[in-house]
């Protein structure tokens, strides 16, 4: 039998009264990528702290290549040859990116005029780039590379630890379909050279790309442990696993009945963004717009609440003009933007659930003086809660201690405590795990109801799920508009995809 290299063993862990991990089990081969799946907060951040040396056990045993080892903090963790690479790699914007490699690692070869040698972080980083072929420019400041640049500079500063275990969180989270590509290959480069991979993702089809095995998690137990045969997975197997019933239907019904027109573009252009943008959207449907990274959407949904002007075009409330000149004025004609980076363009972090809630529309909770009314903050915030089903003991609780999907569901009651007409999702369910997904559309289509929902997201299967009426981007330009029943997800791809 193939030798594990890593084992975890009967692991439990309890933080105050809840039980994080509960006699769970975890096993990774030698040079094999592992995927570790489960809804947001079924105990897998838990488990990789554990693995990281950032939490200690309460109980049971770690194995490394068949020895029990300990791992009590993270300098542990490195010495056994465990790296992590985070969501969001941390780094120092200002610093090369072989600086940020090194960060921490820095030798002891000092001179007097620098702390540190330059120039043997440099030979080292170029005898790394030898071995692992990426076209990247590591002379360049952090804050000039892309999205999928920083990744791998975050691979290559694991990689730079003389790693024999590499945990990856969420590493697709903000890359494009084609930076996708560029990790998925160095993964199998460094599979290749026997790395062995914990690839932690909330996307299932990446399962079946990137994954040799998977185990799912749920409430802290380890619930199963299956390879990937041929390439392939049963997408809604693993969902029910994770959820732990049958998934009757992952997207809500459709029942659209169309009425009046809500909201409508027409002829919007910004620079090199967007080009000669028309549709319309009406109360009781759902309009769907579908783009990959770079298509428009984000600048669009920007268009839309007020947020970024436009050079060419008009915007059309209930069939009458109108010049969004801010948000504020968004707010005030009936339109609300869920937005596709909740943490930097959606919630106050270190505020409660209630505050962020009514940040919305705080004329709501005001008395006469101008001040907070927190009885009434507290009565109408907590209403929401209980609608929208926010996992939190009270509407105290900070937003930022909250799972990705509990925060998401914040600014979505950020959005109902407006009391708007049409309602903008843009990249609704990024960074959400399948349950809260679910969760998330049946919400939407709740709203569509009674307002108008405009989706703008890159996942072409979300859009089609869930919306009505179906319009592609590519490159600022509609290239597809019609029903849902008249397009598939191939179609979509090709209008996504295809030069102009």
């Amino acid at each position: 039998m193939e030798e594990n290299r890593l084992e975890l063993i009967g692991i439990n862990k309890t933080f105050t009264a809840v039980k994080a991990l509960d006699t769970a089990d975890f096993f990774l081969k030698r040079g094999e990528v592992h995927g570790l799946l489960g809804i947001n907060g079924a105990g897998k951040s838990t488990l990789i702290k554990i693995i990281s040396g950032i939490y200690s056990k309460d109980s049971g045993e770690i194995l490394m290549d068949g020895k029990p080892v300990v791992i009590k903090n993270a300098q542990d963790a490195i010495a056994l040859g465990i790296s992590t690479v985070y969501q969001d790699p941390q780094m120092i914007d200002s610093f090369t990116g072989y600086e940020n490699i090194y960060l921490g690692m820095e030798n002891e070869s000092k001179s007097d005029i620098s702390p540190i040698s330059r120039k043997k972080m440099r030979d080292e980083a170029k005898k790394l780039l030898e071995q692992y072929p990426l076209d990247i420019d590591l002379e360049k400041p952090v804050s000039l590379l892309s999205a999928i640049e920083r990744e791998i500079i975050a691979l290559l500063r694991a990689i730079a630890r003389k790693c024999d275990i590499l945990i990856l969180d969420e590493p697709t989270s903000i890359l494009t379909e084609k930076e996708k590509q560029i990790l998925f290959d160095c993964i199998r480069e460094l599979k290749g050279k026997g790395v062995s991979i914990i690839y932690i993702t909330h996307h299932l089809d990446e399962v079946s790309t990137i994954c040799d095995s998977y185990t799912i998690f749920r409430n802290g137990k380890t619930v199963a442990s299956e390879n990937v045969i041929g390439g392939k997975v049963d997408v809604n197997h693993i969902a029910e696993l994770m959820i732990g019933e049958k998934l009757s239907r992952f997207y809500p019904e459709k029942n659209a009945s169309p009425a009046d027109e809500a909201f409508s573009c027409e002829g919007i252009s910004l620079s090199e963004k967007l080009n000669d943008i028309g549709f319309s959207a009406r109360k009781g449907e759902i309009l769907g717009i579908f783009g990959l990274v770079g298509s428009g959407i984000d600048e669009l949904s920007k268009i839309m609440y007020g947020a970024m002007d436009y050079s060419e075009g008009s915007l059309k409330i209930a069939g009458e003009f109108v010049k969004l000149k801010n948000t504020e004025s968004a707010i005030e004609h009936g339109i609300y933007l869920v937005p596709g980076n909740r943490k930097t363009e959606g919630q106050i972090g270190n505020l409660s659930i209630a505050e962020n809630i009514t940040l919305a529309k705080l004329s709501r909770v005001l008395d006469k003086l101008g001040l907070v009314k927190r009885s009434e903050e507290q009565k109408l915030s907590g209403e929401l809660i209980n609608t929208l089903s926010i996992a939190t003991p009270d509407g105290y609780k900070k937003v930022q201690e909250l799972s990705g999907g509990n925060q998401q569901k914040v600014v979505i009651g950020k959005g109902l405590f407006s009391q708007a007409k049409v309602y903008v999702f843009c990249e609704p369910t990024v960074g959400v795990d399948v349950g809260a997904k679910s969760g998330i559309y049946e919400i939407m289509r709740g709203l569509a109801k009674d307002s108008a929902v405009i989706i703008l997201s890159s996942d072409p299967e979300e859009v089609l799920g869930n919306a009505d009426r179906i319009i592609v981007l590519n490159q600022g330009r509609i290239t597809l508009q019609c029903a849902d029943k008249e397009t598939t997800l191939k179609q979509m791809l090709v209008k996504a995809t295809s030069n102009q």
